[in-house]
């Protein structure tokens, strides 16, 4: 049953600062983040100090939390490095840390006793007793493991201290080893998955081959494009906001630290208003799963599964044919400042041209379609397209944008 006082949190990754104000704007209560070093999306833009601090300011102002990642598996090259680095976060002043390594664990509590400490979901967190045993050394909150059921995590909150938190991922990519700690990584390509180097070789395709006929391949749900035997499909579980909030779940997690602010806002946007629809009206939220499943489709995703809640996944949980993604739509830029005359800033992401139709998708739910009248340079010259990702140009369309609103198109 659903309790008033403990509404989830909406819990949202975010790559750099620009996709940070983006989520923080399009409904997060927080956002999780990445410094430079010591966390598992090293090929990740992450963040300077200096973006870091802006990041942590802004969210701030609007009432959100920011929490920071330094969760790899440490070697002992990494605790000098760590140490100074809790040094520096505790200048900077996120809500949280995220860790999964004892280690780092002990040497953050070393250098900011206070810090509210979470415990990443790589540190294999699947029963009542681990959740205990992180609590007794200090931390707040403890992120379950993918492979666990909604019953599994609901006796762990029976058995677990009332102000402790349970955060759970209900979005994303799935890893394809038991809580992301994956070797093949590691195997293929001399790059730690556990040191936030991976290689992602779960998405890669494969045959097998039999040990009296070698240079035989045989295949394995394959196509003209390989195998894809590892490769499992996205978590979504908009369907079911009910039952994880039932569950005891105090964060609801989305997984994506490396997309881009189109699929950010999609997926903020969907979730918040889920949430909220839920806690005011249950059957408001049954009324509006059609909006939801709609626009959550509109991110890219490689179809979907409710991944362990509901038990074992089932052989339709992988997608053995291709690795790719569907994409319903493309993000063509964040609207900036506005300036006297009307035109809006934006620092173009794909190709759009003049007279096209395109959307303008708001933080509120609403998507309204829009064409462009004008496209005008820095230099001032109007230009008929705009081909070169990152340029800085100025649009005059046929509604009026504000400032953070998502450009998009419909993919042909």
């Amino acid at each position: 049953m659903k309790d008033s006082n403990r509404k989830p949190e909406l819990l949202i990754p975010a790559s750099n600062l620009e996709v940070l104000k983006t989520a923080v704007v399009f409904g997060a209560d927080a956002v999780y983040i990445g410094g430079e070093a010591f966390g598992l999306r090293a090929k990740a833009k992450n963040f300077s100090k200096e973006d870091m601090a802006e990041g942590i300011r802004f969210a701030h102002s609007h009432g959100k939390k920011v929490y920071v990642t330094a969760n790899i598996l440490a070697h002992n090259r990494d605790l000098d490095g760590a140490r100074a680095y809790f040094r520096e976060l505790k200048e900077i002043g996120p809500d949280a840390l995220i860790i999964s390594d004892p280690g780092m664990f002990t040497l953050a509590r070393q250098e900011w006793p206070e810090v509210e400490i979470h415990i990443s979901t790589q540190a294999n967190n699947t029963n009542y007793m681990t959740y205990r045993f992180w609590w007794e050394q200090g931390a707040k909150r403890v992120v379950s493991a993918r492979e666990l059921s909604l019953a599994e995590i609901r006796e762990i909150r029976e058995n677990i201290p009332k102000e402790m938190e349970i955060e759970s991922f209900v979005h994303g990519a799935m890893c394809i080893s038991y809580s992301g700690r994956c070797l093949l990584s590691n195997y293929f390509t001399g790059r730690d998955a556990n040191q936030g180097e991976c290689t992602h070789p779960c998405r890669w395709k494969y045959a097998v081959m039999e040990e009296s006929r070698p240079g035989e391949y045989l295949p394995v749900y394959e196509n003209e494009r390989g195998t894809f035997i590892f490769n499992s499909k996205d978590l979504c579980m908009i369907d079911y906001i009910p039952e994880l909030v039932e569950a005891g779940i105090d964060s609801f997690k989305i997984e994506g630290r490396m997309k881009t602010a189109l699929y950010v806002a999609a997926v903020a946007r969907t979730y918040r208003k889920a949430i909220d629809d839920y806690f005011l009206s249950e059957e408001g939220y049954r009324q509006n799963r059609q909006w939801y499943q709609a626009e959550i489709s509109k991110c890219t995703y490689r179809q979907f599964t409710t991944g362990f809640y509901f038990g074992k996944p089932s052989e339709e949980a992988q997608i053995y044919d291709n690795n790719t993604y569907v994409n319903e739509y493309i993000y063509l830029g964040i609207v900036g400042e506005l300036r006297e005359d009307g035109l809006a800033r934006i620092e173009q992401r794909n190709k759009f041209c003049a007279g096209d139709s395109i959307e303008i998708m708001k933080p509120d739910g609403r998507n309204i379609t829009a064409e462009v009248l004008r496209i005008v340079d820095e230099e001032g010259t109007e230009v008929e397209s705009a081909p070169h990702p990152k340029q800085v140009l100025y649009l005059e369309l046929t509604e009026q944008p504000e400032k953070y609103d998502i450009l998009r198109v419909k993919a042909l």
